[in-house]
């Protein structure tokens, strides 16, 4: 693992789990499967600055998730989020939080 955070994800070399990169804790006991509660985090965490200020993050629209893919996203527990968002986005995995979405009561937006 490198001495500082990447700025950026796509990097062949980290593979699936790039996301753990930004959250150390990511990986359960056995060291292979990423922790479920990252997932939690993505409907029950908003958004904390910016033009989507109070938004959750799964309801962030996928061009603001690949505007932080091409420049690079904020470091720490945030950054991880929307990284493992824009992953979920942009391989159409989306669906794939709506038992999370019903679970906290948050129904996914209309487009």
């Amino acid at each position: 693992m490198p001495d500082r955070y990447p700025l950026f994800l796509h990097d062949l070399s980290f593979g699936l789990h790039a996301e753990c990169l930004y959250f150390p804790d990511c990986f359960n006991q056995d060291d292979f499967l990423m922790n479920p509660e990252k997932l939690e985090l993505l409907i029950t965490r908003e958004m904390p600055f910016g033009k989507y200020k109070g938004r959750i993050i799964a309801d962030l629209p996928g061009q603001y998730l690949n505007w932080f893919a091409r420049e690079g996203f904020p470091h720490g527990e945030l950054g991880g989020l929307l990284a493992l968002m824009q992953e979920i986005d942009h391989n159409g995995l989306s669906e794939l939080l709506e038992p999370l979405r019903a679970k906290h009561g948050k129904p996914a937006p209309r487009h």
